[in-house]
């Protein structure tokens, strides 16, 4: 017989696609969902960019079209701004726009200077930080020195810092905790992102001879909720404390 009758056939088979590209084109399957998700996705970079302060999901659900995927389109904004001179940033529960971590230094000169925070009202920031929620007069034992109402005065007034409630315990004493503008601040995308002991030993904020049963707390994974013994503030607790004006009743 002929060469050719001996041949054999070798069967040729096609291999199977990988199963991220199937799953990239499973994506994009539905035009009418991609379309939507690509105009939310602009619409949430708009609505960002016009913001002076970082937008909560909470204010971009409700002004985005209902049914869309946040969580898909925050991710696709944040890859697209991921390389460039300004990146996409998450505050806590909120998004903003900020300079590329190595772009900082261009922005130097522009800077405003701030006034410098005093070693006791640093000492009092990381209290709070760690400890939040947090009395003054735990605040004052865990530092061993009286603190003054000036140091707090001035953690409010930077914003870093708020009155997030009351104890229940006599007295009634005001708890203290950090806000979304701290986190901001130290580019922090949530409170658990503070640094632990080993990294502040690292950065010699520690001694490394540290007592065998010392620790650092945990920070509450969310700062907004009020602890088992806390209590929110109410519009008298407001007033009482000056930051709310009473209401006038007429007799």
């Amino acid at each position: 017989m002929s060469e050719r009758a001996n041949a054999s056939v070798i069967p040729f088979k096609v291999e199977d696609e990988p199963e991220d590209e199937m799953a990239e084109q499973g994506s994009v399957a539905n035009p009418a969902e991609r379309l939507q998700l690509s105009e939310a996705v602009r619409m949430a970079e708009a609505i960002i960019f016009a913001s002076a302060e970082p937008v909560s999901e909470r204010q971009l659900a409700a002004r985005l079209p209902e049914g869309v995927n946040m969580a898909a389109a925050m991710a696709d904004l944040q890859e697209i701004y991921a390389k460039r001179g300004v990146n996409l940033v998450r505050v806590g529960d909120a998004w903003a726009f900020r300079t590329a971590g190595d772009l900082a230094f261009l922005m130097s000169r522009d800077s405003v200077q701030q006034r410098k925070l005093s070693r006791a009202a640093l000492e009092v920031l990381a209290i709070i930080a760690y400890h939040q929620p947090v009395t003054r007069a735990e605040i004052e034992d865990i530092r061993g020195v009286e603190t003054s109402k000036g140091t707090l005065d001035t953690l409010l007034e930077t914003e870093w810092v708020r009155m997030r409630g009351r104890r229940r315990t006599p007295g009634r004493p005001v708890t203290y905790g950090t806000t979304d503008a701290f986190l901001d601040h130290f580019a922090l995308e949530e409170i658990r992102d503070l640094p632990g002991m080993e990294e502040l030993k690292g950065a010699g904020l520690l001694s490394t001879r540290m007592p065998s049963n010392f620790s650092m707390p945990v920070p509450p994974a969310d700062p907004e909720a009020l602890a088992e013994d806390e209590d929110a503030l109410t519009d008298i607790d407001l007033e009482e404390l000056g930051l709310l004006t009473p209401r006038v009743t007429e007799e």
